[in-house]
């Protein structure tokens, strides 16, 4: 069941952007003059699903979720349907268009997608706000894991600043952005009454780009919000409520500290103590742990023990800082991908490279709305910038040898465009190709 929610999102998103992009293609297209034979929702090689004819359009839904495409009489695509071109140009055929009005319609589809990302990133801010906690509320410190330690993290520790920018907020994805795209080798720290910078070498900085997941969390009081089923807590009889606050007899007050104890007797029988609503006496519970050396209790989330604030914004507001945190994650990854293309940082592309799973993995196992418009926002811009890589067969090599005509005054050889396709379209095969097979290769390795 969760596998079909995620399944849902990703097919509902990609449509409304395949969707929207294809239609920022025609209406400038049929704007001025052009014959648009074609519009489909997702590829139709052999069969449609489904498909219509109205006016001078097929309108169709292929079987194969690889996009979508508009295909414009007159017009060099990935279709490479060549057979039209050999006669003289028609007054409604992309070919016989003035080059602008060619570039407008090339580039109608990304125009789209970017207005689409912000607009949303706008409307989320304007209906939600944007909740946080401020670092300053995390007064019990932080959780980490191997790698946080690794870096010289310790449990309890304030993180002050990355690369000397002050971290305002809680956020994991500042620090690992700070770290990994901007290079960042620094985190200070506060420990005690006392600040410390510890730096952040390369191999570590590297393994956190691999993993892609915050090695830190708020550090939470140990109250249970749930047992998972079939598991020893649950079966010894704790109960959602139940405030634990020791283990094997040692004081604990924190989730890490518990977890960390639990694991060190993998397969073993631990005592656990817990202060229960409706008993005057603390209530003890003998249970053998699993082979991973854990006992199945889920504590709750941070937002139960620690202020939130939310930042309300106006209509008119929201929109410009919508346009921001948009531009900010495009930001990222732009520069990600100038890392995966020069090797020059800690991104690499067989570790961050992915297709289909990897983006489908991005959406929750359970519908909430604002993650999924929020998802569909930056999957929206990145398309919209991916479109727009000087590539032969995309959006963008389009433009270049339209920009190259204005700039001649001269079109540029047809066998050249055709040619300049047919290298574009092995490209982006080959790459295809290359990230699902990275993504299929580290679905059955667990890596």
């Amino acid at each position: 069941m969760e596998y079909a929610i995620v399944a849902l999102q990703f097919i509902l998103s990609l449509s409304i952007l395949v969707t929207l992009h294809e239609f920022g293609h025609f209406l400038p297209a049929r704007w001025f003059g052009m014959r648009v034979e074609k519009f489909y929702l997702f590829f139709n090689p052999w069969f449609s699903i489904y498909k219509f004819k109205k006016g001078d359009t097929e309108w169709g839904l292929g079987w194969l979720p690889l996009g979508g495409y508009v295909k414009i009489a007159g017009m060099i695509d990935e279709s490479m349907d060549t057979e039209q071109l050999k006669n003289e140009p028609e007054a409604w055929e992309f070919r016989a268009k003035p080059a602008w009005q060619r570039l407008i319609v090339m580039l109608g589809g990304v125009t789209v997608n970017f207005i689409l990302g912000f607009f949303i990133y706008g409307m989320l801010l304007f209906f939600y706000g944007e909740q946080y906690l401020p670092a300053e509320n995390m007064k019990n410190g932080i959780a980490v894991d191997a790698l946080g330690a690794e870096m010289g993290l310790k449990n309890g520790d304030q993180i002050l600043a990355v690369g000397g920018k002050k971290m305002v907020k809680y956020d994991p994805g500042f620090v690992m952005k700070e770290i990994i795209i901007n290079m960042a080798n620094e985190i200070t720290v506060r420990r005690g009454d006392k600040d410390t910078v510890l730096t952040v070498t390369d191999s570590v900085a590297s393994k956190l780009a691999s993993i892609k997941r915050p090695f830190f969390t708020p550090r939470v009081p140990l109250v249970v919000a749930e047992t998972k089923k079939g598991m020893p807590a649950e079966k010894a009889g704790l109960l959602t409520g139940d405030s634990i606050i020791a283990c094997n007899g040692m004081s604990m007050p924190y989730f890490d500290e518990f977890q960390k104890e639990v694991s060190r007797h993998a397969e073993k029988e631990i005592t656990i103590t817990v202060i229960r609503k409706g008993l005057e006496e603390p209530k003890t519970f003998t249970l053998k742990t699993t082979k991973d050396g854990t006992v199945g209790v889920v504590p709750y989330d941070f937002d139960r023990y620690f202020t939130m604030e939310t930042k309300h914004y106006t209509f008119f507001g929201a929109f410009p800082a919508g346009v921001a945190k948009g531009w900010g994650a495009l930001v990222v990854n732009i520069k990600a991908l100038g890392q995966l293309v020069t090797g020059s940082g800690h991104v690499k592309a067989s570790e961050s490279l992915g297709g289909f799973i990897s983006i489908s993995k991005l959406f929750p196992t359970t519908w909430e709305w604002e993650r999924f418009w929020a998802i569909t926002a930056f999957l929206s811009l990145l398309l919209g910038f991916m479109n727009l890589l000087p590539i032969p067969a995309l959006d963008g090599g389009h433009a270049v040898f339209l920009l190259v005509e204005i700039a001649m005054r001269r079109p540029v050889p047809q066998k050249v465009l055709e040619y300049a396709q047919i290298v574009g379209f092995v490209l982006l095969l080959a790459l295809l190709l290359f990230a699902n097979g990275m993504d299929v290769f580290r679905w059955f390795t667990g890596k």
